[in-house]
């Protein structure tokens, strides 16, 4: 059996605890959100965190607040079209989880105000005019906005693995691309890699179909460990990617806390279910009638190192115990 061991509360009950005691007056008229999603529907078990944060800030659903959510088997391929159904059913806000949703969103409506989660980039993206004036319909809780999260994750690969030398890179640096369609730009990290001693390899993924290519190059050009960026394309991999690495003795790291679970031996970013109910407060204001311009972008407060001990056993590594006393999880 799986063990965890964690330095902080869960987070739903951490982020629940630390929220107003006193439940928030309820609006006086019916608010209808649209989740726009690439995800599969959470179950009831995985939807109660947010269900108990929705009726603290003062909405029940079913009561005063609607909520619209399409579906669709090819769900990424989909979204354009699933974020027009929700502009013509007239909502009265959208809350976009993850870039490709994010930009489906603001490509369909320019009026409806959009709250979006675990966007990466989104000034370079086309999203919002900056953080501190998002200036349109958009605003939101983003992934991150800076080589730093990478940069970290390099760090702790150099202290795990102080004799690896050359690394891959799997992202999808275009594959939402930006408000007018073209690839975005994003900062470089070959600097602070050479810094580290890294040779950097990059390889894109653009979909499913290319993580196995990726990884056979990766493999074939000599590298030691694989750095994953957390996507939509690779989080719906990231099994595949931590059994491909595993299986090939590779020392592996991401940059999103649930690929540690997956068999990745470590990884460190945002706390995925404090950064969604992060993402609520403001979709609470917007329901309420706040200017999505007006709203600062926030990055996420809480971020959790996540280390696969299990995964360390087969690689025959030793974990420094600096890291495991930083680590917030500890799988067993």
């Amino acid at each position: 059996m799986q063990r965890t061991r964690r330095r902080r509360l869960l987070f739903a009950a951490g982020a629940l605890a630390a929220a107003p005691l006193v439940r928030a007056q309820a609006p006086a008229e019916k608010r209808t959100l649209g989740i726009l999603s690439p995800h599969p529907k959470a179950t009831a078990q995985q939807s109660a965190p947010y269900n108990a944060r929705f009726k603290q800030l003062g909405w029940t659903i079913g009561r005063n607040l609607v909520i619209e959510r399409p579906e669709d088997p090819a769900a990424e391929a989909a979204l354009p079209a699933m974020a027009e159904a929700l502009v013509r059913k007239r909502i009265d806000a959208i809350w976009a989880i993850g870039p490709e949703a994010a930009l489906a969103a603001a490509r369909a409506t320019r009026t409806i105000p959009i709250v979006f989660w675990g966007v990466p980039y989104p000034v370079e993206q086309g999203l919002v005019r900056s953080f501190g004036r998002p200036g349109g319909n958009v605003t939101g809780v983003a992934f991150f906005a800076g080589v730093e999260l990478v940069t970290k994750v390099l760090e702790i690969f150099r202290q795990i693995a102080p004799q690896a030398t050359r690394i891959a890179s799997l992202a999808t640096p275009s594959a939402s691309g930006t408000m007018d369609g073209k690839p975005y730009q994003v900062p470089m990290i070959d600097d602070a890699a050479q810094s580290l001693g890294f040779d950097f390899r990059k390889y894109s993924i653009s979909n499913a179909g290319d993580i196995d290519a990726a990884l056979v190059a990766a493999l074939a050009d000599g590298v030691q460990g694989i750095v994953v960026y957390g996507t939509t394309t690779t989080f719906r991999q990231r099994y595949r990617i931590a059994e491909f690495a595993n299986r090939h003795r590779l020392v592996s790291g991401s940059t999103q806390e649930r690929f540690a679970d997956a068999g990745c031996l470590f990884a460190y970013g945002p706390s995925t279910g404090n950064t969604l109910l992060q993402s609520m407060g403001y979709v609470d204001k917007v329901l309420r009638g706040a200017n999505p311009a007006n709203l600062p972008v926030e990055l996420p407060e809480r971020y959790e190192l996540a280390v696969n001990l299990s995964t360390a056993r087969l690689l025959q590594l030793a974990i420094p115990q600096d890291v495991l006393l930083r680590a917030d999880r500890v799988i067993e």
